[in-house]
């Protein structure tokens, strides 16, 4: 069974790809291509003759549209058949850099993408395919922003960050050498109801002793640096502010971070951004609770690094806000408290490379909330790619470290990926259609939250080699009629005709369509073409474009012929108007009738065993009581095993019938001794051999095989010396089993009989014990019991 399947599969993968080349050639047909570039974007297996003399008279243009071998068919020259293929071509590969912990690299220099530019020749409905390698390069930099909700409820946080600075900076340095780090802070919009704007509440929101920080939308503390000192001084002088409502402003910051890239000081390096809160977020629609109604425009508003237009717009929209972290290839770590963390791992669904850590009461381990956040979203690998044109296609295929291959979705990522781990993203884009215009189309690729890309070059084929070489105005063309290019003319306005000779309005003209009548009938072209300069044009059948009509006045067609097992002249000839043209060896009207009589040959090497006649490749029997493809069964005939029985018998082994009943009836028998039964001929009943197993009259097996050939005047029997009788009974065996068999009978009564009395004792005597037990004996005298003693006393006694 095993090796049967992989034939299976074969078989069904070719049928499969002839089905799908018979649909391809279908479709290239029944396009209705006027010019060369509609019959390029019919399929990527079709092609266009741009012979001159191609399409002759009757035929339409859109008989040049169709697969290469239809068109070599057709009698096309292959050097003028147009089919541009799709190639893809790499014009940047620099390796990925093999950078070890401690070699300078800057970062411009370090390529973790391969490669780095391509151009694709897209033929329309063809996939082209390319490789790209991303490879995790160690001691790569990082530029880290912590971003902190300076609210009321995060005065506790507050103090464990100000030593966050130089902590953070030595435990970074275990992964770079290059890190930078910044800090920046975020309230709310200063308008109400989010804020208490009265002039009190505005200089010391937090209703205590001690002053708190005025109110703010987002302030840039400090820029990216790299003196971790500065950023625990600098944190260290903020001060805790206060609002009226839960939610915060974060997304107002968290915008102004990702855009502001100058005030912030982004490099182009791993860029993460660390969101530190307790709370919710406001988002798209809420400023119109404070009267609010201009939307957030993703621009950068900083000045003096304040936001500034906190007032006057509203928070950004999640979507806004993915899409503008995505181009800035930032990566967010949300280190939120456990009541929030319902809300931020939600939201980390809808935005590109994030993470989400749960932040203790006093952001004591904030540290390793961001040690673990970084190594998370860095060993996992994400490609994307920007937007692609309309009607093209993009699919992933990847393998990741597990061996495992992966499509769809998921071809996309790779997790678990280790510093110096290489892994290759298989691309494919297919265009469905030719776009506007003329221009191609860049792509970027890129892994999510890098910024290198791969820049890849769309240059869709929708036109033929041959249009450069159009002729305007050609003679050929009715001396200017139309414009010559690839083969045809296209007519200009107001002519028409294979080669533009026919003006429109005579182009109708009654004598016109006369010519097109066949015996002055009332159709023109038979109804099976249109009439153009007066002559026919036939069409194609609308339900399979392999069928033509053809002719003078498209009377003819190939396809309206008898019928075989559905097939037009059965698959072994050709129609031609009518008449079923069939190939050598076939002959009939559906040429259903093969002359060859290789299906009727006998294993014999006679035809039909010589029990009938060959027609059109099947066996006719003679004798009705015979059938089989070759007339090999007799369902009805007597046995011949038996029938030949006694004659075995009796000039073999000097049995069965009387001697002279044996030479009468079975002197034409052909006799073959063999020694023994293995070493007759195997018998097939296709050819003619039968094999018998008969008993003689001493109940022994008799093994011969008959040719039973009834066109043999003298049939042929092999007969084997050597019978099968049965042996005797063996007496000492039988008397041994007999005698055993009494004695072990024997023994099992004894053993029967004493189980049964040493059961039946041992119960007699515990009832004797018992009744002993049980046994109580009369105290009293017998009252007619005279003892044997008598007793005299001596009256003269006295006692001393």
């Amino acid at each position: 069974m095993d090796f049967k399947l992989p034939i299976i599969m074969s078989l069904m993968c070719c049928l499969l790809d002839q089905m799908k080349g018979h649909q391809e050639k279908h479709k290239c047909g029944s396009s209705g291509s006027e010019t060369c570039k509609d019959c390029l974007t019919s399929g990527p297996s079709c092609a266009w003759c741009a012979a001159e003399n191609f399409t002759g008279a009757g035929l339409l243009v859109s008989g040049r549209c169709d697969s290469v071998p239809g068109l070599v068919q057709k009698g096309c020259p292959e050097a003028q058949i147009e089919n541009p293929r799709g190639s893809t071509v790499v014009q940047q590969n620099d390796n990925v850099t093999a950078r070890r912990r401690g070699e300078e690299a800057k970062p411009r220099k370090i390529t973790q993408l391969q490669p780095q530019k391509l151009l694709l020749n897209l033929r329309i409905g063809e996939p082209q395919t390319f490789e790209v390698k991303f490879k995790r390069v160690e001691d790569y930099p990082i530029d880290l922003y912590y971003l902190m909700d300076l609210s009321y409820s995060m005065e506790d946080d507050l103090v464990n960050i100000k030593r966050l600075g130089t902590d953070l900076m030595s435990e970074m340095r275990n992964i770079t050498d290059d890190f930078r780090i910044g800090f920046g802070s975020f309230v709310d919009k200063t308008v109400m109801p989010y804020i208490s704007t009265t002039t009190d509440m505005l200089e010391n929101p937090c209703k205590r002793k001690e002053a708190c920080a005025r109110p703010f939308s987002f302030q840039n503390v400090l820029s990216l640096t790299e003196n971790g000192s500065l950023f625990n001084e600098l944190v260290g002088r903020q001060r805790i502010s206060g609002n009226l409502d839960s939610p915060e402003g974060g997304f107002d910051a968290l915008m102004q971070a990702a855009v502001c890239e100058e005030d912030i000081g982004w490099r182009n390096v791993t860029r993460l951004l660390v969101f530190s809160t307790d709370a919710g977020f406001h988002f798209a629609g809420d400023g119109k609770l404070g009267g609010i109604v201009l939307p957030n425009d993703g621009k950068c508003h900083l000045k003096n690094n304040m936001y500034t237009m906190g007032p006057y717009r509203d928070y950004p929209s999640v979507g806004h806000l993915a899409q503008k972290l995505s181009e800035s290839n930032i990566q967010t770590i949300f280190a939120v408290t456990q009541d929030v963390l319902p809300v931020y791992e939600s939201l980390q669904y809808l935005l590109p490379k994030s993470a989400v850590g749960i932040l203790s009461n006093n952001s004591h381990n904030v540290l390793q909330l961001i040690i673990d956040a970084y190594s998370a979203l860095t060993s996992e690998i994400l490609m994307e790619n920007s937007r692609l044109p309309e009607g093209f296609q993009i699919s992933y295929t990847t393998l990741c470290k597990d061996n495992r291959s992966r499509s769809g979705e998921e071809g996309r990522k790779c997790a678990n990926i280790s510093f110096g781990d290489e892994v290759t993203f298989n691309i494919s884009i297919v265009a469905h259609k030719c776009p506007r215009g003329t221009d191609d189309f860049r792509v970027a690729f890129k892994a999510q939250g890098f910024i290198e890309e791969v820049e890849v070059v769309l240059k869709p084929i929708c036109q033929c080699e041959c249009h450069k070489d159009r002729v305007p105005h050609s003679p050929k063309c009715n001396n200017g009629s139309g414009a010559y290019e690839c083969g045809i003319c296209r007519c200009n306005a107001g002519h028409v005709g294979s080669f533009c000779e026919c003006d429109t309005d005579e182009a109708n003209a009654i004598h016109m369509l006369d010519s097109c009548r066949k015996d002055n009938g009332s159709e023109t072209c038979s109804a099976n073409g249109e009439c153009v300069c007066g002559r026919c044009v036939c069409h194609k059948s609308r339900r399979n474009p392999s069928h033509l009509y053809y002719g003078k006045y498209c009377e003819c067609d190939n396809f309206r012929c008898d019928q075989h097992q559905g097939l037009i002249c059965g698959g072994q000839g050709q129609c031609d108007c009518g008449v079923c043209k069939c190939f050598p060896g076939f002959a009939g009207d559906a040429c259903d009738c093969p002359l060859s009589t290789a299906t009727c040959q006998a294993r014999t090497g006679q035809l039909c065993n010589g029990r009938g006649n060959c027609t059109c490749g099947v066996c006719v029997c003679s004798d009705s009581r015979f059938q089989g493809p070759t007339c090999e069964l007799c369902p009805t005939c007597s046995d011949v095993c038996a029938v030949h029985r006694d004659c075995v018998l009796c000039r073999v082994f000097n049995g069965g019938l009387r001697q002279e009943d044996c030479e009468r009836q079975c002197s034409h028998l052909n006799i073959t001794l063999v020694q023994e039964s293995a070493n007759l001929p195997r018998a097939h009943h296709s050819g003619g051999l039968q094999k018998c197993r008969e008993k003689d009259e001493d109940s022994c097996w008799v093994h011969f095989v008959y040719q039973a050939e009834h066109t043999i005047q003298h049939p042929q029997v092999h007969v084997a010396k050597k019978r099968e009788c049965p042996s005797g009974p063996d007496v000492l065996l039988i008397i041994g089993v007999l005698s055993g068999s009494i004695v072990l009978v024997g023994v099992a009564l004894l053993i029967i009989w004493k189980l049964v009395t040493t059961i039946h004792d041992k119960r007699e005597f515990a009832k004797f014990q018992k009744e002993i037990v049980d046994t109580k004996w009369d105290m009293g005298d017998n009252p007619i019991y005279r003892s044997a003693v008598t007793t005299v006393l001596n009256p003269k006694y006295k006692a001393q």
